[in-house]
């Protein structure tokens, strides 16, 4: 896992935020800015995901030896 989901998330919301400002569009910019906020969880999940998984290696690597 990455946490590149997250990133593409939260560049799409500024994006569309930015857009929402241009066009003084308040719903897109608010799209924009709940998109970036749910990458931002997405990245965190993701990169939790991971440690748990480098800590159920870890004690694998453990019990084999």
């Amino acid at each position: 896992m990455t946490d590149a989901n997250g990133k593409v998330e939260q560049a799409k919301g500024h994006i569309k935020e930015a857009a929402g400002d241009l066009t003084d569009n308040d719903d897109l910019k608010t799209e924009g800015q709940v998109d970036q906020a749910s990458g931002k969880v997405k990245e965190k999940v993701e990169h939790a995901a991971d440690k748990a998984e480098d800590a159920i290696d870890t004690v694998k690597d453990k019990l084999r030896h």
